[in-house]
């Protein structure tokens, strides 16, 4: 035990065996009709006080008190915080220090006698007594932290000392963790958004905002004091992911972790599908997905933010159903497809899709009017080889048809824009 501790707890002993004889210091006279009449009557009151033995914190000085009291009439066995001390656990064993605390005073806070509020405090609740020294500018905002607005400052904050700046109770998203545990459990998931990770103060501010859940600002704007690239780059694109019209970038990601790569709330094409649901519908009922559809890559071929390009095309694909072929009008199409497919009329190595040599797809593509990919193919998903549409969007009024039945050495088609063909890589049809 600490000596100090130790020499007082003797001189309380003998002071409580002969208050127990002598009777209370109450009834010597410190609390009477003219005197203290007020002292011990409080919801909460000091210990020795509540006892009525006065002179554990007071000891006589100069006779003739109490009729005669001046200040300085009685001495304290120790002075500031250590007279506390002399009973208390000392509270400044922190790195950092409450400066009331540090500069030797327990009083500014708590009443050493009794008051209305536990543990004595000055004040009916804890934010009242900070802010008779910390501006008040924590409460003033439309959105206020649940503990700020019941005046709870001591609930994140130590009010004695801490090992943390700012007194907080725990370090950066630990200290929010206390309370926001099904915060802390998202955290177990695989990814993690890097300033969420770091500290929720990075977004959140622990107080007060103007925006919902106390957040530094709204929305995108938000995302883009750090995502600036992609501020940028919205600026830049002709074309934007109507997603982003709410401009709240948690419609596709979370702000805190995910099973998925950049935070996806679900899969790429589920996230996808909540949306394009006519979509989703006819990729999951269909026997024949695209390869990217099928990988559950949307961005393959789509950027989900922006672009200059029709559907929010990475590259060039023509929003026309007809027009002049130009193998960079299909640059979408040729990052994994053959590039030089429709540039021979006749061949034997670019394309399957051959009668004999002559090439089939030079024919129904390299011309003036020429049809674009999605003229014959799905592009996501559906039920025929080699994705042939079963049909295709002619005009405003007609559902053009394209019934397509594939062979061992090339198909048949049986069309709405001409009568039916067949075509043959080894035996090559004749018309």
């Amino acid at each position: 035990m600490n000596p100090r501790i130790f020499s007082f707890a003797v001189v309380v002993l003998a002071l409580g065996l002969f208050l127990a004889f002598a009777g209370p210091v109450h009834a010597q006279g410190c609390v009477t009709d003219t005197c203290h009449q007020n002292m011990g009557k409080a919801k909460f009151v000091h210990g020795p006080v509540g006892v009525g033995q006065c002179e554990v914190c007071h000891t006589s000085g100069k006779p003739g008190h109490p009729t005669k009291a001046v200040k300085g009439d009685f001495k304290l066995p120790a002075e500031g915080k250590e007279l506390c001390y002399l009973c208390h656990e000392p509270k400044d064993a922190g790195a950092v220090v409450h400066g009331p605390i540090a500069k030797g005073g327990c009083i500014p806070c708590h009443d050493p006698h009794q008051s209305n509020t536990e543990k004595q405090l000055k004040k009916e609740t804890t934010s009242q007594l900070c802010f008779d020294c910390h501006e008040n500018n924590k409460t003033t905002k439309k959105v206020v932290h649940g503990p700020v607005a019941a005046g709870d400052c001591n609930i994140c904050h130590n009010p004695h000392s801490s090992d943390f700046k700012g007194l907080v109770e725990l370090e950066g998203s630990d200290l929010c963790f206390l309370c926001h545990l099904d915060r802390q459990a998202q955290f177990e998931l695989r990814y993690k958004h890097q300033p969420a990770a770091e500290s929720c103060a990075k977004c959140h501010n622990p107080h007060a905002t103007d925006y919902s859940y106390m957040l530094l600002a709204e929305g995108e704007a938000l995302c883009f004091t750090c995502h600036k690239e992609m501020d940028q780059h919205l600026k830049d694109s002709q074309v934007k992911h109507s997603a982003l019209e709410q401009k709240i970038c948690t419609v596709c990601h979370t702000a805190h972790a995910s099973d998925y790569p950049r935070q996806l709330k679900s899969s790429a094409k589920d996230i996808c599908y909540t949306c394009h649901k006519d979509l989703g519908l006819q990729v999951r009922k269909a026997s024949r997905i695209h390869g990217p559809v099928q990988q559950d890559d949307c961005y393959a071929c789509h950027d989900p933010h922006g672009s200059a390009n029709t559907k929010i095309l990475k590259k060039r694909f023509p929003a026309q159903f007809y027009m002049p072929y130009a193998t960079e009008n299909y640059a979408i199409c040729f990052d994994c497809h053959n590039r030089d497919i429709a540039l021979d009329r006749f061949t034997t190595t670019l394309t399957g899709f051959r009668n004999g040599d002559q090439n089939m797809h030079y024919l129904h593509v390299n011309r003036e009017k020429g049809r674009s990919c999605k003229a014959c193919h799905e592009v996501h998903a559906g039920e025929q080889a080699k994705h042939i549409r079963k049909e295709v969007p002619f005009g405003k009024m007609w559902m053009l048809p394209v019934n397509y039945t594939q062979t061992k050495n090339g198909g048949s088609c049986n069309v709405g824009c001409h009568k039916p063909k067949e075509y043959d890589r080894v035996k090559p049809v004749t018309y």
